[in-house]
Order: C-alpha cells, then sequence, then structure tokens
C-alpha cells in the first residue's frame, strides 16, 4: 500500500522539462512586461519632454535663433541638404562617447562592488572609509578635473578615472546597503556548514544585493555619459562633448540642440536596456524575484 501511495505521489510531480518550461515562461512574461513598460515610459516621456520644450521656450521667450524647437531639430538630422552630413557627424562623436561612457562605467561600477565587498567582511573599514567618500563624493567634479589629469593622465586613465568617479559613489552606496540586507539566518547556516566571510558574500550576501545594484546601475547609466562628455571637453577633444563646445562657441546653435536630443535619448535607451537586463537577471536567479521586478 505504500509502495501504491509512493508511486501516485512521485507520477504527480511535475518532470523537470515541466519546471523548465514554466520558468522559461515566467522569464519571457517577466521580460515582455518590462519592455512594454520600458517603452511605454519611453513614449510618453518623449512627449513630456517635447511640451515642456515648447513651453519653457515660450515662457522665457527665447529668442528662434538660439532656442531651437523640437522641430529644428528634425529638419536639421532629417529634411535639410546636408541633413546625412548632420547626422554622420553626431553619430561618429556619439560612438566615441559611447566608448568613453562604457570604459567609465566598468571602471566605477568594478571598484564599487570591490570596495563594497570588503566593507561588509570587514565592517570597521566601512566606518572609517564610507565618511571619506562621502566628502570626496561633495567636491565638484569640474574642481578635480586637473589633478585627475596631473594624476592619470590624458588617456585611458583620464577617461576611466572621470567616467569611474561618476559612477563610484551611487553604486557603492547602493551595493554596500544591499550587501548589509542579507538574510542573518542564511549567512548563518553558510558559517555552520564551513564557509568563510567570503563564502557567505558569495551565495548570500551579493544575490541578496542585486535589486539594489541594478537600482545604481540605472542610476550610473546617464551619468557615464555626463562624465565622459566632461573628459571630452576637458581633455580629449573628442565627442560629444567637445563638439558641443565647439557648437556653442561658433553659434551652431542647431548642432547644440541636436546633440543635446542624441545624448538625451541615448541615455534613456541605455537606462531601458540596464532596466531589460536586470528583469532578466532577476527572473533567472529566482522566480519571485523576476516577478517582482516584472511586476515594476
Amino acid at each position: 500500500m505504500a509502495t501504491t501511495t509512493s508511486t501516485a505521489s512521485t507520477s504527480t510531480r511535475p518532470a523537470p522539462e515541466v519546471h523548465e518550461n514554466r520558468s522559461r515562461a515566467s522569464l519571457a512574461a517577466a521580460v515582455g512586461r518590462r519592455v512594454g513598460a520600458s517603452v511605454l515610459t519611453l513614449l510618453v516621456s518623449t512627449v513630456v519632454l517635447v511640451l515642456a520644450w515648447y513651453a519653457l521656450l515660450r515662457l522665457f521667450d527665447v529668442d528662434a535663433f538660439v532656442g531651437k524647437r523640437p522641430l529644428d531639430v528634425y529638419e536639421y538630422l532629417v529634411s535639410v541638404p546636408k541633413a546625412a552630413e548632420n547626422r554622420a557627424a553626431i553619430l561618429d562623436a556619439l560612438l566615441i562617447t559611447l566608448t568613453d561612457s562604457v570604459t567609465g562605467f566598468v571602471t566605477g561600477v568594478v571598484a564599487a562592488v570591490a570596495v563594497a565587498a570588503v566593507f561588509t567582511v570587514v565592517r570597521p573599514l566601512e566606518f572609517v572609509f564610507m565618511p571619506l567618500a562621502m566628502l570626496l563624493r561633495s567636491v565638484p567634479l569640474v574642481a578635480m578635473a586637473p589633478l585627475i589629469g596631473i594624476l592619470f593622465g590624458r588617456g585611458l586613465g583620464g577617461q576611466a578615472a572621470i567616467g569611474g568617479i561618476v559612477v563610484f559613489f551611487p553604486v557603492l552606496v547602493n551595493a554596500a546597503t544591499g550587501l548589509r540586507s542579507a538574510s542573518p539566518q542564511a549567512i548563518d547556516v553558510v558559517r555552520v556548514n564551513g564557509g568563510t566571510r567570503w563564502t557567505a558574500l558569495r551565495k548570500v550576501a551579493i544575490p541578496s544585493a542585486l535589486p539594489n545594484l541594478f537600482a545604481a546601475l540605472r542610476i550610473s547609466v546617464p551619468g557615464a555619459v555626463i562624465g565622459a562628455m566632461l573628459y571630452e571637453w576637458l581633455f580629449s577633444g573628442t565627442g560629444m562633448g567637445a563638439e558641443i563646445f565647439r557648437a556653442n562657441s561658433q553659434v551652431q546653435y542647431n548642432l547644440v540642440w541636436s546633440i543635446v536630443v542624441v545624448v538625451t535619448f541615448t541615455s534613456i535607451l541605455l537606462y531601458t536596456l540596464v532596466s531589460i537586463v536586470e528583469t532578466i537577471v532577476l527572473a533567472t536567479w529566482g522566480p519571485a524575484a523576476g516577478s517582482a521586478r516584472g511586476r515594476g
């Protein structure tokens, strides 16, 4: 009789293929919701920005020679005889800025996560150095730029330093907060079974910190673009940062406004991309996390 019951119980368990199909369906649903929400947010943001653009220009009565309207930017990039050349020049500069942004972004994220991990394992270090990090964060980056140029040079080192500083502090704070939010009971289980602090960090704290970490990454993506443009303006003389400075000095306001529009929408698209990656990672890590983030 027991054998019959055991057999019946076993036969009612879902096969591994069923679990895998459900996981894939859950992941696809979570990603679909995130993509749909991101597209809707992008459309709404575009409409709001365009309306605010028109409203502010009219409210402050900005001269049409200086304050270009959305239609002026559209014509500059699409309609005028040299529109193809205008787009090519902006896209070439944008590719340089994206490369600089990735360098600073990766540098800042890796450094911040590493420091946050050390703070979590060796708690006294956090109490000593976190206030110092926040103090440095209050110093304007432009004021630090000459020192960065002296220490790291005008090449890859300066590029990574300026972009990394912009990204480093928000990621550090959020990553440290997320790592501290790990379940003490789960950490105790790892230690009881012979795991070290680093094992608990890897198996418990880092998965718990993923939502906080991705929130910091979303915030930092536009910051990385700004940091790259600052580096280009101060040091390299290339990319969107240098182009917008030259265009402003040469009274090419159509180009200035076009660069602002392209950079703004690029930042929004990168933010959306990080949100989609966040959904995929959290949904893969655990169905509950994926569902929660997907509903967000």
